[in-house]
C-alpha cells in the first residue's frame, strides 16, 4: 500500500509531525549508530520517559501472525479500551483498515527504516482523524527487523475517552 514512499518522503512526514514524534525519531536516530537500526536493548525506557504512556513494542514473529505486541503503553490501552498485549495486529490494530496498519508494519520490515503515517482515517463515529504515528525497526542482529516501536501522538484522544483530556 505505500510501496510508493520513499525516503525523502517519510523523512519530510517525520519533519511535518508533532515535535514528540521527531523528538522520539532523533532519539532512535541517535541510538542506532553507524547501524541501520537500533536493538531494542539500546532502547532506555528512563531516557524516553515522557513517551511511554503511547509507545508499543510490536514483534515480528515469522509465523501466521506476522506482528505481535509485546507491550503497549498505558495511553494506548486506555485509548483502545483495553490492552492487546499477546495479541497479534491482525487481530487488535486501532485505528483504519487492517490492509492499511499491516501495510505500515510491512514497509518497516521492508525498507529496515522509519515509517510515519499522518493520513486521516475513520474514527467509529464517523469523523476522520489525524493522528502522527511513528513506526521505528530495532534489530538484535542489525539487518532483520524484530521489533517495531510504535509511538502515536493523537490530537484528538479525548474523543475517544468521552471527551474528556489526558
Amino acid at each position: 500500500m505505500f510501496e510508493d514512499l520513499g525516503r525523502e518522503e517519510i523523512e519530510k512526514r517525520i519533519a511535518d509531525s508533532h515535535a514528540d514524534v521527531r523528538d522520539l525519531y532523533n532519539y532512535w536516530h541517535s541510538k542506532r549508530g553507524e547501524r541501520l537500526m537500533p536493538r531494542r536493548s539500546d532502547i532506555d525506557p528512563v531516557e524516553i520517559r515522557r513517551f511511554l504512556g503511547a509507545v508499543s513494542i510490536v514483534d515480528v514473529v515469522p509465523d501466521p501472525r506476522r506482528f505481535v505486541y509485546r507491550l503497549v503503553g498505558t495511553l494506548d490501552a486506555a485509548i483502545r479500551g483495553y490492552d492487546p498485549t499477546g495479541k497479534s495486529v491482525a487481530e487488535a490494530f486501532f485505528g483504519g483498515t487492517l490492509e492499511e496498519t499491516l501495510s505500515c508494519y510491512e514497509y518497516v520490515v521492508r525498507t529496515r527504516g522509519p515509517f510515519c503515517y499522518r493520513d486521516p482515517y475513520p474514527v467509529a463515529d464517523g469523523r476522520y482523524e489525524e493522528d502522527d504515528l511513528i513506526y521505528l525497526p530495532l534489530s538484535d542482529d542489525g539487518e532483520a527487523v524484530m521489533n517495531v516501536l510504535v509511538f502515536c501522538h493523537s490530537y484528538h484522544a479525548y474523543w475517544r475517552r468521552g471527551g474528556s483530556s489526558f
